[in-house]
Parts: C-alpha cells; structure tokens; sequence
C-alpha cells in the first residue's frame, strides 16, 4: 500500500481534508473531478499553485474532501491543506513560505449588528 500524507486547510467557513498519494496528478475533490467540481477554470488554477511551485504536479494523486462555505473558501481551504500535505512529504519549505501557501487566511465574515442592515451598513438617513 501507497504512503498516503495529510493536510488540513481552512478559509472562511469552509475545512477540507486532503490526502496525498503517489501518483500521476489526479485531483479529486469530495469523490469528483476537480473540474467537474470547480465552477471556474480560476478556482482550479489557485488550488494547483502549491503543487506547480514544488513542480510536484505529476508526482501526487491529490483527494479532498471539503464542506462548509462556497466554492472561492472551498478553493483556498483545499489549496492550504495541499500545502501542509507536501510539508509532510517533504517538499522544500522555503519555496512554499515565500509564495505565502503556507498562511492561513484569516478573513472571515463580519457578524450583524442590531440597529444596523448587515455587519456596518446603517439604514438610510432621511433629513425630513
């Protein structure tokens, strides 16, 4: 049986799981193909980049499971767990911190406010 390494990823609200394992470059996202998955070409892109900048794309079969948020948190939470998965595997560190793969995004939505419409914006003012 095949080493399998793991890295979790988080982004807004969402957490993915991801698992690493020799391969041939394949990327399965919750038991489907990451195209088929992925709305936008840009959001495939984005989640290779730590796999591109360790020139290990043909090297893992990448399958994640993710839940929680919409598909831009889903992206980002994938492309951080891919990440921490190749930190386990060995990959150059350096290369990965210098691009900023290796950061947790801390953005997340800002909660209502009573008295307010949404997280600052105040009904509107009316003079008379």
């Amino acid at each position: 049986m095949k080493e399998k390494y793991y890295g979790t990823g988080r982004r807004k609200s969402s957490v993915a799981r991801v698992y690493l394992a020799e391969g041939k470059g394949k990327i399965t996202v919750n038991g489907r193909d990451v195209n088929e998955y992925m709305p936008y070409a840009t959001l495939v892109t984005d989640l290779k980049q730590p796999l591109a900048l360790s020139g290990a794309e043909e090297k893992y079969d990448v399958e994640c499971f993710v839940k929680g948020g919409g598909f831009t948190g889903q992206a980002g939470a994938i492309r951080l767990g891919i990440a921490r998965a190749l930190l386990e595997a060995g990959e150059d560190r350096k290369t990965l911190k210098v691009a900023g793969m290796l950061t947790r995004n801390p953005r997340v939505k800002e909660r209502k406010k009573y008295g307010l419409k949404a997280a600052r914006r105040a009904p509107q003012f009316s003079k008379r």
